[in-house]
C-alpha cells in the first residue's frame, strides 16, 4: 500500500507517489472576526495580561466594560483584603439569575480579573487578582504615578471646538476609506493622503491585498465586510491590528493600549500635553495624528486634542458623532435608504457621497453621475470582478438590501416578498456566483496499492469510524483521509502491518 498527499475534489483524483506536496487549494475566504475589548483580552496569554494589568488606565477600562453583574462583584470585594467563598458571592444574584452568574464568574476568570482561592474549612473561594486589585484602586481613588499626558498646559491661543474635531477626525478616517475602496487613488476627499503605515496596516489585516497582476493594493472580502460596520468599530478593528504589529514596531504594547484608554476617558474638546511621553508613545500619537484619533497642529506642538474616535473607541454606549462632515455625507444615507434596482439590471443611487459611490462601483458598472444621482448597471462581469476581489454574492445582496430606498421597500412589501430586492436581480446574482464555485476542493492523503482485498477494508473501516474519510472505492482499493487524520490513519495501519491483525 503507497500513500501520496492530493488536492482532492468531489470527483475523487488521487495523485500517486510518496508524500507528495498537492497543488494549491481554492480556499472559502474567511469572514471578518471583529473582537470586542472582552475578546481581545481573552485572546491574550497570562502574562500579557498581567502585563496589561499594571497599568491603572487598562484596569479602569476593562471594569467599564464589564457587564453589570460582574462590575457589582468586582467593587463589592475590592476592598476586601481575603478571599469571598464562592457560596457567598453566589447569594449575591437571586436564582433567577442563576445562568448569569455562572456566566460572569467565567467571564472574569478568562480575563484574568479574579481567580479560585483557597479558603479556610475547604471551601472554594473567590479573590481578585492582586496587579488588577491595585491598579483598578488607584484609577478609583487616585494616586499612583500621574497618567502621561496629564501636565498642565497654558492656555491655547488656537484652540480647537469639538466641532472642528469632529470634522478632522472623519476627514483623516475618510481618507483610510476611500482608499479602500480606490476612490482617488490614495488621496482623500481633501486631497490629504493615506500614510504608508496606516497600508501595512490594512494589508496585516487582510483588509486588502496585493494584486498578483501589478502588485497594487486592493479590497479583499474582509475589507468590504469592514465597509460595512459603524465607524466606532471599523476604528477599534483597525487599532487592534495595529497593536498586534507594535512588538515589531519596537513599540510596548501595554504601554501603547494605556495611551488609548486613557484617550477614551479624556474630555472632549480639551488639549493635553505630550510633553514627558516616551519616544515610543510620541511615535504612537503621531500614527493616531494620522488616523484621525488625535488633533495636533504641528509635530513638535507639546499639546493635542483628542477626537470623538478616541473618545468612543471602546465605550458600548458610545455616542456617535452628529458632525457637519456626516451631514455633508447626504442626508439620504443617514437614517434612509437611497438605492433603487430595477429588473432590468439599473442601479439608481441617489447619493452625492464619494465613499458611496466608489463603494458602489466595486460590484456595479458605474454608467452616468450628476449632482445627488449616480446610475449603474449589475453587469455580469462586474459582479465577477467583485467575486474574485472576495466579495461574496450574499455580501452584494445584502449591502443593497440594507441601503434599499423607502420606494422599492413599499413596491416588494406589496407583492409579499421576502427582500426588496427584484427576485430576478438577486437570482442572478447568485447564478453568477455559482458559475465560480463548482467544484468543492479538500485537502487530503491518498492510500492505494493495497496488497489485498482485506487489507483496503481494514483500514477503510478505521478511517469511517474515526470519521476521517473523504472519499474511497473498493473496487480500485483506493481511499481518500483528510490531512489531519493522516497520522492517525499511519499509525493504526502500521500496527495493523506488524501484528497481521
Amino acid at each position: 500500500m503507497s500513500e501520496s498527499k492530493s488536492s482532492q475534489g468531489n470527483s475523487g483524483a488521487t495523485s500517486k507517489g510518496s508524500s507528495a506536496s498537492g497543488s494549491s487549494l481554492i480556499t472559502k475566504p474567511a469572514n471578518l472576526e471583529c473582537k470586542d475589548l472582552e475578546e481581545y483580552l481573552k485572546s491574550r496569554p497570562p502574562e500579557v495580561l498581567e502585563k496589561l494589568y499594571n497599568y491603572p488606565a487598562i484596569c479602569l477600562a476593562v471594569y467599564r466594560e464589564l457587564p453589570e453583574i460582574a462590575r457589582q462583584f468586582v467593587i463589592r470585594i475590592l476592598f476586601v483584603e481575603q478571599p469571598i467563598p464562592q457560596a457567598v458571592v453566589s447569594s449575591w444574584a437571586t436564582q433567577v439569575y442563576a445562568k448569569e452568574n455562572t456566566s460572569v464568574s467565567q467571564v472574569l476568570t478568562e480575563l484574568g480579573v479574579w481567580r479560585s482561592a483557597a479558603y479556610p474549612g475547604g471551601l472554594a473561594a473567590w479573590e481578585l487578582c492582586p496587579t488588577f486589585k491595585k491598579n483598578l484602586k488607584i484609577a478609583l481613588l487616585g494616586g499612583g504615578r500621574p497618567w502621561s499626558m496629564s501636565n498642565a498646559l497654558d492656555p491655547d491661543q488656537k484652540s480647537r471646538d469639538i466641532d472642528f474635531l469632529d470634522t478632522y477626525a472623519m476627514s483623516r478616517w475618510r481618507c483610510v476609506l476611500h482608499y479602500m475602496v480606490g476612490a482617488g487613488s490614495s488621496k482623500g476627499m481633501e486631497g490629504e493622503g493615506i500614510s504608508p503605515d496606516a497600508v501595512r496596516i490594512l494589508l496585516h489585516a487582510n483588509l486588502m491585498k496585493r494584486d498578483e497582476s501589478d502588485g497594487s493594493p486592493v479590497i479583499t472580502r474582509q475589507g468590504f465586510q469592514f465597509l460595512l460596520l459603524d465607524t466606532q468599530a471599523q476604528v477599534w478593528h483597525f487599532m487592534l491590528q495595529y497593536l498586534d504589529t507594535c512588538e515589531a514596531r519596537g513599540l510596548n504594547l501595554p504601554e501603547c493600549l494605556s495611551m488609548l484608554f486613557q484617550l477614551s476617558f479624556s474630555t472632549l474638546g480639551r488639549d493635553y500635553s505630550s510633553e514627558g511621553l516616551s519616544p515610543g508613545l510620541l511615535t504612537f500619537l503621531q500614527h493616531l495624528r494620522e488616523f484621525g484619533l488625535v488633533y495636533q497642529r504641528k509635530r513638535k506642538e507639546g499639546r493635542f486634542y483628542p477626537t470623538r474616535l478616541a473618545h468612543n473607541i471602546t465605550s458600548k454606549n458610545a455616542t456617535h458623532a452628529t458632525t457637519l462632515a456626516q451631514d455633508q455625507e447626504s442626508n439620504a444615507t443617514k437614517d434612509k435608504g437611497y438605492i433603487i434596482v430595477e429588473t432590468n439590471y439599473r442601479v439608481y443611487a441617489y447619493t452625492d457621497s464619494n465613499l458611496q459611490v466608489a463603494l458602489l462601483g466595486l460590484f456595479t458598472e458605474l454608467l452616468y453621475r450628476f449632482p445627488n444621482l449616480v446610475v449603474g448597471v449589475l453587469s455580469r462581469d462586474s459582479v465577477r470582478q467583485a467575486f474574485r476581489g472576495g466579495i461574496t454574492a450574499e455580501q452584494i445582496i445584502s449591502y443593497l438590501e440594507q441601503h434599499a430606498h423607502p420606494t422599492m421597500l413599499t413596491v416588494e412589501q406589496a407583492i409579499n416578498s421576502k427582500s426588496s430586492l427584484p427576485p430576478t436581480v438577486v437570482d442572478q446574482i447568485k447564478l453568477w456566483e455559482n458559475e465560480r464555485n463548482r467544484f468543492t476542493y479538500t485537502e487530503g492523503v491518498v492510500y492505494n496499492q493495497f496488497l489485498s482485498q482485506a487489507d483496503f477494508i481494514t483500514l477503510r473501516d478505521y478511517a469511517q469510524s474515526i470519521g476521517v474519510m473523504i472519499w474511497q472505492n473498493e473496487r480500485i482499493r483506493t481511499m481518500v483521509v483528510t490531512k489531519n487524520g493522516h497520522d492517525d490513519v499511519k499509525k493504526f495501519w502500521k500496527r495493523y502491518s506488524k501484528g497481521g491483525s
